[in-house]
């Protein structure tokens, strides 16, 4: 059983930055692909980001692409995920999950239960 917990979340400016850390714990994090996932009030869960569990590849909605970036350090059991450039639409929560499935490109594709592991987040909340 691994727990993942995230943390790094606040309130920020529109424009402003964030660096989002996941701590992974009782298992071995390098035997999963891990993403991010957010989900903005009253709306359902959606793909951000992902890793694949070596750091080789990694996979981003086209939403966020150049202003998030996602890394790993498997020796830390951590995944990070660099927010750039907030929009007041970036609000909401992120989580971190953890598949033992390797999506590759259609990680765009995958849902809630599709993961193996879930955080129970942390709140971003861009201000206009």
């Amino acid at each position: 059983q691994v727990q993942l917990v995230e943390s790094g979340g606040g309130l920020v400016q529109a424009g402003g930055s964030l660096r989002l850390s996941c701590a992974a714990s009782g298992g071995t994090l390098s035997s999963y692909d891990t993403g991010w996932f957010h989900q903005a009030p009253g709306k359902e869960r959606e793909f951000v980001a992902a890793i694949s569990r070596n750091g080789g590849r990694t996979y981003y909605a086209d939403s966020v692409k150049g202003r998030f970036t996602i890394s790993r350090d498997n020796t830390k059991s951590t995944v990070v995920l660099q927010i750039n450039s907030l929009k007041f639409e970036d609000t909401g929560v992120y989580y971190c999950a953890a598949s033992a499935f390797s999506y590759g490109s259609k990680w765009p594709e995958a849902r809630e239960n599709d993961m193996h592991y879930w955080g129970k987040g942390t709140l971003v909340t861009v201000s206009s």
